[in-house]
């Protein structure tokens, strides 16, 4: 399931209760008549777009993070690689770096075409 137009859904809902949060209380300031839409006052109206804002904020954030995961562990098994690499060399007595030119010991993997 898309959760693009979910989230334009709830920053739509989230900024229409502020909106009309905003009316009732130009109402409230402005005249004697107290309108409630649905029975609910503006701060309620507050409170709602504040948790619709920030849950669309959240999804995002978590979207994000799941379309860039593959690349980061990617990166981190690299560097994991590289350690364990490293390590081993320690072990068996080689301080020296490898030659130039000489492929790293994750670049025998196959990579993976872009999506």
């Amino acid at each position: 399931m898309p959760v693009l137009p979910l989230i334009d859904f709830l920053i739509l809902i989230g900024w229409t209760s502020l909106m009309v949060g905003f009316v009732e209380k130009t109402i409230y300031l402005s005249t004697a008549y107290r309108p409630r839409l649905l029975g609910l006052t503006p701060l309620d109206l507050l409170l709602i777009a504040f948790a619709l804002l920030f849950l669309a904020l959240t999804l995002a954030a978590r979207t994000w993070v799941k379309l860039h995961e593959p690349r980061l562990l990617a990166l981190q098994r690299r560097a994991e690689a590289d350690r364990l690499l490293a390590r081993v060399r320690a072990a068996e007595g080689q301080t020296a770096a490898p030659e130039l030119g000489a492929a790293p010991a994750y670049a025998a993997a196959p990579e993976r075409a872009p999506r």
